[in-house]
């Protein structure tokens, strides 16, 4: 059983669209891509590093997939090899073609085959990027570890890490880093228990919170 996990540089609401770059991903007319660099110096790159881990292959989405395609193959850095090497498994149709070397096309339904390929023997699955596919599989509960890397940024509009459609948890936090530029890395690693509730107030509510209570429950 491999485990799947992301490593994510968000803002501060939680975007995470273009973070390398302006013409990284200007889909929706996004103004701000390469967010992270004023941000971004040798310990953000270990914290991004220590995130990825050394042991991985990729699980990726069609935009991010063809943004590293065009990339990585030419590149022969530490993780330019390590890319290049490892399996690329790949959420996109025919008509995007896998020029990258071992890449693989994940076919049918998302979540049926992350689910077989998470019930295979081999290394953990890392996403980089691509949020659409982070957002099923925080659906149908597929992803174990979220590492995100937060940069003292609001950006407002944006692809962002999480939508709506998240099925409730408790994650546990694992792991917590600080640079001196500001960024915050956590890792947290999803439990079976769903959130946990509780209240500040009294237990018996007085006749002014139970006015209250029916008014909003009127007002839908």
């Amino acid at each position: 059983m491999r485990t799947i996990r992301t490593a994510t540089f968000v803002s501060m609401d939680g975007v995470m669209q273009a973070p390398g770059g302006p013409e990284e991903d200007t889909t929706g007319g996004f103004r701000f891509g390469g967010w992270i660099w004023p941000w971004f110096d040798e310990a953000s790159g270990g914290l991004m590093g220590e995130a990825m881990g050394e042991d991985y292959d990729l699980l990726l989405g069609r935009r991010t997939y063809e943004i590293f395609a065009a990339y990585w193959p030419g590149m022969d850095d530490g993780i330019g090899r390590t890319f290049n090497a490892i399996n690329k498994y790949v959420v996109a149709g025919p008509e995007t073609p896998l020029t990258w070397a071992h890449s693989h096309r994940l076919e049918g339904d998302l979540p049926d085959a992350v689910r077989a390929l998470k019930a295979t023997e081999g290394r953990d699955l890392l996403i980089q990027g691509s949020s659409e596919v982070i957002h099923t599989l925080l659906a149908h509960d597929l992803i174990d570890q979220l590492t995100l890397l937060t940069c003292p940024v609001i950006l407002g509009s944006g692809k962002r890490l999480f939508d709506q459609a998240a099925r409730p948890h408790a994650w546990r936090l694992t792991r917590t880093r600080q640079t001196a530029t500001g960024v915050l890395a956590h890792t947290f690693e999803r439990t079976d228990q769903p959130p946990p509730t509780g209240a500040f107030g009294p237990q018996t509510p007085g006749e002014a919170e139970l006015a209250r209570r029916e008014r909003w429950a009127r007002e839908g």
